[in-house]
C-alpha cells in the first residue's frame, strides 16, 4: 500500500482543485499547526471507534471527547486512544477549542457531533479544523431551506415522492419525524393512505411516541417497496476520485423483532414498530448492479461542488431502496462518517481492497487522506 501508484498525484497534476473556503484566519491557524504532530479527534459516539482505530493504524495521535456517563467503550479500548476528554455535555466542546487547537487537532465529524453540538453552531463557531466540508453538515436534514433533496435534484438522482402536507397523501407513505422523548432517534411510521395517516399519527401522539408540534418538521414520503442498501462512498480531493468503500444494511428496533415472527402472531400481539436504528451489517450487491451505483456517487459529488463549494470531502453515504424493477431511489443521505461504516471496522470495507490491495475501513481511509495531505503539504484541500 506504500507503493507510488497508491499515492495521490502531485498538486501540479491535478486538473480540478479543491480550495479552502473558511477565510484567511483559518488559513493562518492551519499554517501554525505542527504537521509532524497531528492529533485526530472525534466525539465519543456513533462511528468514533472506527475513526480512532483507523487513525492509530496510520500512526496518528488520537483524542476522543466523551460525555459524562458515556465513556465506557473508550475506556475499554485504550490501545487506540491516547487521550480521553470527559465533559458534562457534548456541546461543552466549544469551551475547549483552544486546547484542541494547541494539540494540532483535526476533528472528524460524525452524526452525534452535529446532533448534540448543532450544525449551524459548528459551521460558525467551531474554530478547530474539520476534515470535510462543514457547510454540508446541516444539509443532511430533510426540511428547511438547505436540505439534501436539492442536491439529489441537481444530481438527477431519483428519490421517493415528497408530500408537502398530509392533505396531499394519495397512497402508502412513510412519515419521518423525531421521537418525542429520544430526540436523536426516529418516530417514523407507515400509513397506507390519508385516513390511516391521521389514525396512526393520533395514536402515536397519545402513546407519547411523537409530538403534535413536530409535524411541521416531518418529512412525508412515498413508501417505496424494495431492498434497502446503504452505499458508502469516499470522495478524495487529492486523487480527485469517488471510491465505493462498502455497502451495509441496518437493524431496526422494534421492526426487526416484529418481522421475525409469523404474520398471524404479529396481528395477535399488536406490536408497534418505532424504527430506531440499533446496528448495521455488511452486505454486497449483485455485481452487475454496480454499474448503477458508481454514477450516483459521481453525480452527487458534482452536485455538492456546484451548490455548496468546495463540495463533499471524504465519506458520505446514499441510503437507497432498490425496487423489483431495479430502480435506485435514495431515501436518506449522510454527509460524513456514516452509521454503517463501522460495520467494516478492523476488517475493512468490502470494496476497499480493490483500490488499495488490502481491506481499508472508512476510519482508516480518512486517516490515509490526512496522511497523504500532510506529506504533500495540501491539508487545505481536505479541511475546512
Amino acid at each position: 500500500m506504500n507503493s507510488k501508484k497508491n499515492e495521490p498525484p502531485e498538486e501540479k497534476d491535478i486538473v480540478v482543485k479543491q480550495t479552502l473556503t473558511s477565510g484567511p484566519l483559518f488559513s493562518e491557524l492551519l499554517e501554525r499547526y505542527n504537521k509532524e504532530n497531528i492529533t485526530i479527534g472525534v466525539i465519543g459516539s456513533h462511528s468514533a471507534l472506527d475513526v480512532l482505530d483507523g487513525a492509530k493504524r496510520e500512526g496518528f495521535r488520537t483524542l476522543v471527547v466523551c460525555e459524562k456517563g458515556r465513556e465506557e467503550p473508550y475506556i475499554r479500548f485504550k490501545r487506540i486512544i491516547d487521550e480521553i476528554i470527559t465533559l458534562d455535555h457534548f456541546s461543552d466542546i466549544f469551551n475547549i477549542q483552544d486546547d484542541l487547537i494547541n494539540k494540532n487537532t483535526i476533528f472528524i465529524p460524525n452524526r452525534s457531533f452535529t446532533v448534540y453540538c448543532g450544525a449551524n453552531r459548528i459551521e460558525r463557531g467551531f474554530r478547530v479544523p474539520i476534515f470535510g466540508s462543514r457547510n454540508l453538515l446541516g444539509v443532511e436534514e430533510r426540511v428547511g431551506p438547505h436540505n439534501y433533496y436539492q442536491i439529489l435534484d441537481q444530481a438527477t438522482i431519483k428519490y421517493p415522492r415528497v408530500y408537502n402536507s398530509p392533505d396531499e397523501i394519495d397512497g402508502p407513505v412513510i412519515v419521518k419525524m423525531p421521537h418525542a422523548k429520544q430526540r436523536v432517534e426516529r418516530g417514523f411510521f407507515i400509513a397506507k393512505n390519508k385516513e390511516d395517516f391521521e389514525k396512526e399519527f393520533e395514536k402515536r401522539v397519545i402513546e407519547g411516541i411523537i409530538k403534535i408540534d413536530d409535524l411541521k418538521e416531518a418529512s412525508i414520503e412515498e413508501f417505496v417497496s424494495g431492498v434497502p442498501f446503504n452505499f458508502n462512498f469516499f470522495y478524495s480531493p487529492l486523487f480527485d476520485r469517488v471510491e465505493l468503500m462498502g455497502i451495509d444494511r441496518r437493524f431496526v428496533t422494534d421492526l426487526d423483532g416484529i418481522v421475525r415472527i409469523p404474520a398471524e402472531q404479529q396481528l395477535k400481539l399488536g406490536l408497534k414498530e418505532e424504527m430506531k436504528e440499533i446496528g448495521n451489517f455488511a452486505v454486497t450487491l449483485r455485481e452487475s448492479m454496480l454499474r448503477y451505483v458508481f454514477p450516483m456517487g459521481d453525480y452527487f459529488v458534482e452536485a455538492t461542488k456546484k451548490l455548496y463549494p468546495p463540495g463533499i470531502i471524504g465519506p458520505f453515504a446514499l441510503q437507497t431502496m432498490v425496487t423489483k424493477d431495479y430502480e435506485f431511489k435514495v431515501f436518506d443521505v449522510s454527509m460524513r462518517m456514516g452509521g454503517g461504516t463501522n460495520s467494516f471496522m478492523g476488517i475493512g470495507s468490502n470494496y476497499s481492497s480493490i483500490y488499495w490491495g488490502e481491506p481499508v475501513s472508512a476510519g482508516r481511509r480518512v486517516a490515509m487522506e490526512i496522511k497523504f495531505a500532510v506529506k504533500q503539504q495540501r491539508l487545505a484541500y481536505i479541511v475546512t
